[in-house]
């Protein structure tokens, strides 16, 4: 665990990161990106981190990878690529930068020392997990094969190297019903969201696809009730929903898709009022974007996503500590998973 008083004690050392209104004035071509959900005094607080990591960045040779469920003051001020599991994959894979800091959670993190094994890849707190990679394991998988033999296996990128590295391929929220109708065979195993795995199958009728029995934290506590209030209380919402939310929660939505997927139907349809059942920080991220739109909840938070902060990545890059290492013996197949699907996915949008 990150020693948070030692911590503050030698940044403070280093850098002046008192709030600071002229910072924050003089930094408003930043805020502005995030003014309709960042208040200014809480502007004056970030904008000194925000100055500090960016300024580290250069120095170093650094790029900053952030998901889209990072907060906004990560999202705006220090990204330089944002975007879902699939497109941070896939930039991983192109950035010239020696040092990558990953702004999500830890199985993105060893995605991106997976695609860059001579990078340095930093993980600002090592203890951002997801409830997902954590339900399964390889000797799972393992299990889940002996029971449907000769079944590809199609694993979420959010699982452990192990777990991919056990898979047949990997694949995102954006991309998975491509990738399960591509697979060989009439029986698919996907692991390890089951709520997921079932919106596939609605979608691939002509494949047989057997599931892992996890769930996202964040996805599996809306339920259909919630979107009907909601749909009572503002008459003409339109509501979005993520697909690892139940099924009958995406019934009840008038479009799902993932991170990547939402932004862009709402960027294209413009609706007056939309919630977006996914985690809190997406809505927030796109919302100056789009004044348009007025976004409602509810929502649900990440308790791992938000362990990221600014404090935290202005350490890491400080110290250089929070370097993610994966075992070539687990990278090597780990790597020949996920790039069959960053592959199959261009291969499928040409």
């Amino acid at each position: 665990m990150l020693d948070v008083t030692t911590i503050r004690a030698e940044l403070a050392a280093h850098y002046d990161l008192a709030p600071s209104v002229d910072l924050a004035r003089d930094m408003a071509d930043v805020h502005a990106r995030m003014d309709r959900v960042m208040p200014f005094p809480d502007w004056a607080i970030a904008a000194p981190y925000v100055a500090a990591i960016n300024r580290l960045k250069a120095e170093r040779g650094a790029v900053v990878l952030a998901h889209n469920y990072m907060t906004p003051d990560i999202y705006h001020g220090i990204a330089d690529v944002v975007g879902d599991s699939l497109q941070l994959a896939i930039e991983a894979t192109r950035v010239d930068a020696d040092i990558i800091v990953q702004c999500g959670v830890h199985f993105m993190a060893e995605t991106s020392k997976i695609l860059n094994p001579a990078k340095t890849v930093l993980m600002p707190d090592m203890e951002a997990g997801c409830s997902l990679a954590e339900s399964i394991t390889a000797e799972g998988v393992a299990a889940m094969r002996a029971q449907y033999p000769g079944a590809a296996v199609v694993s979420y990128v959010n699982t452990t190297a192990a777990v991919k590295a056990a898979s047949d391929i990997c694949c995102t929220s954006s991309n998975a019903a491509q990738i399960v109708a591509a697979m060989p065979g009439d029986t698919v195993i996907m692991t390890p969201d089951k709520w997921l795995a079932q919106n596939v199958a609605a979608q691939v009728p002509h494949k047989r696809i057997v599931w892992w029995d996890g769930a996202c934290i964040v996805h599996e506590r809306f339920t259909p009730g919630d979107l009907r209030d909601f749909r009572g209380w503002y008459p003409g919402l339109k509501i979005i929903a993520h697909p690892e939310c139940p099924p009958d929660v995406v019934a009840e939505a008038d479009f799902a898709g993932s991170t990547a997927h939402i932004i862009d139907w709402v960027g294209r349809e413009r609706p007056s009022q939309a919630m977006l059942v996914t985690e809190c920080s997406m809505a927030a991220n796109i919302a100056d974007a789009h004044p348009e739109v007025e976004f409602l909840g509810p929502c649900n938070m990440c308790p791992h996503m938000k362990k990221i902060t600014l404090e935290k990545v202005l350490w890491s890059l400080h110290s250089m500590t929070g370097q993610v290492e994966v075992d070539p013996s687990v990278a090597a197949p780990a790597r020949r998973a996920v790039q069959r699907m960053i592959d199959l996915s261009r291969q499928l949008a040409a």
